[in-house]
Parts: C-alpha cells; sequence; structure tokens
C-alpha cells in the first residue's frame, strides 16, 4: 500500500511539474518569432525584431543573479560567440531579463564578455516569449521560424544547440 501510495504521489508531481512548464511556454518549437523592439534605459530604440529578417538568431534570456545562467553565458563566450560571431547570417541577442543597461554594463565589467548584452527592463520581451524559467535560448531561422528552445544549461545541449545554428546557417 506504502508504493503505491509514494507511486501515485510521484506520478502527481510529475503531472504538476508537465503542466506548469506547458505553462510556461508562449513560444514553442515551429511558431514564428514574436516581433519585439529591445528599448535603452533612455527610452531609445536600440534594435526591432523586424531588422533580423533573413538572418540566423539566437535569443538568449538570463539574469545576472542566476547560476545556470552564468555557466551558460561562460560557454557562450568560450564556444558559441568565437566560432559564430564574424557569420553575417547569424545574430545574437543576449537578454538580461529585467535588467537595466546600466545593471548590464557594471554585471560586464565583472566578466568582460566580448559579446552584446541587451537590457529587457520590465521583462517586456521575455514575457511575449514565455512566463517564467531563465537560463532560456530560443533558435530562430532565416525564415523568422522557432526551430529549437533550450530551458536550463547542460553542456550536452549547448553542443546539440551549437550543431543546429551551424545547420540552420548553411
Amino acid at each position: 500500500m506504502k508504493k503505491i501510495f509514494i507511486a501515485g504521489m510521484l506520478l502527481v508531481s510529475a503531472l504538476i511539474a508537465k503542466a506548469q512548464n506547458e505553462n510556461t511556454e508562449k513560444i514553442k518549437v515551429g511558431d514564428i518569432m514574436p516581433t519585439f523592439t529591445l528599448v535603452a534605459d533612455n527610452g531609445s530604440e536600440v534594435l526591432k525584431s523586424s531588422s533580423l529578417a533573413g538572418k540566423v538568431v539566437l535569443v538568449n534570456f538570463f539574469a545576472t543573479w542566476c547560476p545556470p545562467c552564468q555557466k551558460e553565458l561562460a560557454a557562450v563566450e568560450s564556444k558559441l560567440w568565437p566560432e559564430f560571431k564574424d557569420n553575417a547570417n547569424f545574430k545574437l541577442l543576449v537578454i538580461g531579463r529585467d535588467h537595466t543597461n546600466e545593471e548590464l554594463k557594471t554585471y560586464n565589467t565583472k566578466k568582460n564578455f566580448t559579446f552584446p548584452l541587451y537590457a529587457d527592463k520590465g521583462r517586456v520581451v521575455f514575457d511575449s516569449f514565455a512566463s517564467s524559467t531563465i537560463p532560456r535560448s530560443y533558435l530562430i531561422d532565416k525564415d523568422g521560424k522557432v526551430i529549437h528552445i533550450s530551458i536550463g544549461f547542460n553542456d550536452t545541449e549547448f553542443s546539440e544547440l551549437m550543431q543546429k545554428i551551424e545547420e540552420a546557417i548553411k
């Protein structure tokens, strides 16, 4: 009886976790990337999603306080960025969820990342993609379609992401 109870509780927990994860997803593989505008602290426009047409785009959401985000950004710096930064068909958007430009400038002074960081104060851009959970990345193909989503960070999935970027650029 005790084993049945435990198994039942595990099943209920798994179903709740699955439902919560589904509720955080606003964009799924196969969907078109939402339109958005990245805006600086002073209100000026930094980048419009419409300017990315015809490019393979990796949209990555992170926070400066998030340990898995730190691991992922270190991998972006050491592996992904050196591989793709000079490719005219690729654009990397590393977006600080709920951060200001000034906060990201201070953060980058400590980290010395060579890729650009974009602020998303108020989670305006993030909220068009998801409800919660970072790090989170969306790979968009040249037609504007989401072809890969990753949530969290692990080395194996990061390697797969790099392969998918390479394939999409071809």
